[in-house]
C-alpha cells in the first residue's frame, strides 16, 4: 500500500521501523528473524537504507523486493543522488515499478567514504528537492523526504534553511517527512509548528532511536548532529558499561518519549532499530 494511502486511511499513530542492507549472509538472516518478530507490533511500512554512500544499491533493491513478494508488509526503499544519473536512477525506478514497489525515501545522501563533501555524479542531481522532482515524473510512487529538527549537520542557515527546504520537498511532490532522530521533544515541537507557520502540511513522522549502546549513540550523533542532551549524559554515564542496564533504562526513556509526542499529535513513530527488533517491541508494547 502507498504511503499517502497508508497515513490518510490510519485510525491510530502509525509505528514504522527503519532497516539497513546487511553485508553478510548471517546479517542477513538475522534481518529477516527481526522482520518475523516485528510483525508483532504490525509496522505500517519497513523503510531499507542505502549503506554509506549508495554502497548497497543492489542489497536493498533485493531487501525491498523480497520484502513486497513474500512478507505482505510494505516495503520502502531508500534512493538518494550518490553516483547515479538520471537514466541510472530511471532504470532502477523502473524496476522497483515492475516489483510493485510503491513507497520511495528521497534523500540526497551522504558523500562516498573518502569525499569530504557532496558531489553529484555525471548528469545525476544535487539536492533531494530535484530527486523528489524527478520521481514525480516516473511513476505512480509515494514519496517520502527527510527532514532535520535540530539543522542538517551542511545546514549553514540552521533550523531555518531546513524548513524552507522541507516546504520545497513538499511542493515538489513528497507525501511525507521523516525526522532525523533527536532526544528533545521540545525541538520537534518547535520545528512542527515553525513549519506550519512556513506552510508545510504533510505529516511530519518523528524518527527515534533507543539507546541500547550509549557510546554507539554518541559517536552516531556527533556524524549526523543530533544532540545529546545533558540529561540523558546524567542518566546514561553510571551504567554505561552495563548494556543491560542501558538497554533498559533506554527502552524506559524512548517510551517515555514516544508518549509525549503521540498525545501531542504526532502522526506516528519511525524506528531506527540498527536491524535489532527487541528494543522497538519492547516501547511499542508499553505504548
Amino acid at each position: 500500500m502507498k504511503l499517502s494511502e497508508i497515513l490518510k486511511n490510519a485510525d491510530k499513530p502509525l509505528i514504522s521501523c527503519e532497516f539497513f542492507p546487511p553485508k553478510t549472509d548471517k546479517g542477513e538472516e538475522n534481518l529477516w528473524r527481526c522482520l518475523d518478530e516485528l510483525r508483532s507490533i504490525d509496522p505500517a511500512y519497513i523503510s531499507v537504507t542505502y549503506g554509506a554512500g549508495g554502497s548497497t544499491q543492489n542489497r536493498t533493491k533485493g531487501i525491498v523486493t523480497r520484502i513486497k513478494a513474500e512478507t505482505g508488509l510494505s516495503p520502502v526503499a531508500h534512493l538518494t543522488c550518490v553516483g547515479a544519473s538520471k537514466d541510472e536512477l530511471a532504470e532502477l525506478l523502473a524496476d522497483y515499478q515492475a516489483a510493485g514497489i510503491e513507497n520511495i525515501l528521497a534523500l540526497r545522501g551522504d558523500a562516498p567514504e573518502g569525499m569530504d563533501h557532496f558531489e553529484a555524479a555525471a548528469g545525476g542531481f544535487s539536492y533531494a528537492t530535484d530527486l523528489i522532482a524527478f520521481l514525480r515524473t516516473q511513476g505512480d510512487f509515494s514519496i517520502a523526504c527527510a527532514t532535520y529538527p535540530e539543522g542538517h549537520p551542511e545546514s549553514k542557515g540552521g533550523v531555518a534553511d531546513d524548513i524552507r527546504y522541507l516546504k520545497m520537498k513538499q511542493d515538489n511532490g513528497a507525501d511525507c517527512a521523516v525526522t532525523q532522530y533527536f532526544f528533545d521533544n521540545d525541538a520537534f515541537f518547535r520545528f512542527r509548528d515553525d513549519a506550519t507557520k512556513a506552510g508545510v502540511t504533510i505529516p511530519i513522522i518523528p524518527g527515534i532511536m533507543p539507546v541500547t549502546n550509549f557510546d554507539q549513540i554518541v559517536r552516531f550523533s556527533a556524524m549526523c548532529g543530533a544532540t545529546v542532551p545533558d540529561w540523558l549524559h546524567a542518566e546514561m554515564n553510571p551504567i554505561r558499561e552495563d548494556l543491560e542496564a542501558v538497554m533498559a533504562r533506554g527502552i524506559e526513556l524512548a517510551a517515555k518519549q514516544c508518549r509525549e509526542l503521540l498525545e501531542s499529535g504526532a502522526p506516528g513513530l519511525h524506528f531506527y532499530t540498527l536491524n535489532k527488533s527487541a528494543a522497538t517491541i519492547a516501547i511499542a508494547q508499553q505504548l
